[in-house]
């Protein structure tokens, strides 16, 4: 069994950032990602609001992130499917299909993914065209139509932000009253960029090589609407990676993962970042953040003083 200081399940942002931390400070660091590396970032067409990068593609700003992770000494391992693991012991052990690995500490920073429509066409647009981060993504759709899927907080926040940019916004929703707070709800109404589907499914995809419309279905007339769309932002909830954890570490009633404001979760030496775990905001910057954060706090419960002070 290869032993290693620590293991990071993940090797998007947040893992990427706890590997530099941790294999700067010359710990032996093992960074298992399920995929090809990079996280939800490297679907991320452009990236504009990242500070000290002006704005540059998503797969590439991931990909310095691997190559800084790997100079300084992180080995990372790809397409790594989990068995099973032992975490409560000193010992931390993750089995996977092509090896066991165990550390002294986990950060587990496997992330997650905006909730789908499941249309066939919603893939093709991914961006070019649909986008599930109005913070990230907003600014791209300045002075045109759009539109926004959802009826929660989320949904109706973004919703209100866009109008700062876009021309119109037209928020889609499946029932005939939204699940936000009044206040969000209120907001929305009283903004007289934005205007209402409600009792319905956006059922197509529109455009050749980028969207160019959409085909709404009002679900208590059956009738369908073509609208002139080039943005839409589907805002629709997003679902942690956690299910290996479940019944390991404690989840909360969203299954993203409980931690302190130092991203220990309920079990020691195991951490938790990025998107797997409870929070609001969702921004590479934040997971970055969460990264650092978790592998200052493995290196003081590794050698019980300031990280700083090692």
């Amino acid at each position: 069994m290869d032993r290693y200081d620590t293991l990071i399940i993940g090797a998007g942002p947040a893992g990427l950032t706890a590997g530099i931390y941790l294999s700067r400070a010359r710990q032996n660091v093992l960074i298992l990602d399920s995929g090809s590396g990079g996280g939800q970032v490297t679907l991320t067409h452009a990236v504009a609001n990242y500070p000290g990068t002006g704005e540059t593609y998503g797969y590439k700003l991931a990909s310095e992130m691997k190559k800084q992770a790997v100079g300084f000494g992180c080995e990372i391992l790809t397409n790594q499917k989990i068995r099973s693991m032992e975490l409560e012991a000193d010992e931390k052990i993750i089995r996977t299909e092509k090896g066991d690995y165990s550390g002294k500490t986990v950060i587990v920073a496997a992330g997650g993914k905006p909730r789908t429509l499941g249309i066939d066409s919603e893939k093709k647009f991914q961006g070019t065209g649909i986008s599930y981060c109005a913070t990230c993504d907003g600014d791209f759709f300045t002075d045109e139509d759009i539109i926004v899927v959802g009826g929660g907080n989320s949904a109706l926040e973004e919703a209100v932000s866009l109008t700062q940019y876009a021309k119109s916004v037209t928020i889609v929703h499946q029932f005939d009253h939204f699940q936000g707070y009044p206040h969000a709800i209120k907001a929305a109404e009283e903004n007289s960029k934005i205007s209402f589907m409600m009792e319905s499914i956006v059922e197509d995809f529109l455009g050749e090589d980028t969207l160019t419309g959409v085909r709404v279905r009002n679900k208590k007339t059956n009738e369908n609407i073509e609208l002139n769309i080039t943005g839409a932002f589907i805002l629709i909830g997003y679902v942690p990676g956690s299910k290996p954890f479940s019944g390991v570490i404690e989840l909360n009633g969203r299954d993203e993962i409980v931690t302190d404001e130092g991203m220990a979760t309920n079990l020691k030496g195991v951490f938790a970042a990025g998107d797997i775990r409870q929070k609001k905001f969702r921004q590479i910057t934040t997971a970055v953040s969460d990264g650092t954060i978790a592998a200052l706090n493995a290196m003081e419960f590794m050698y019980g003083a300031d990280p700083d002070k090692i």
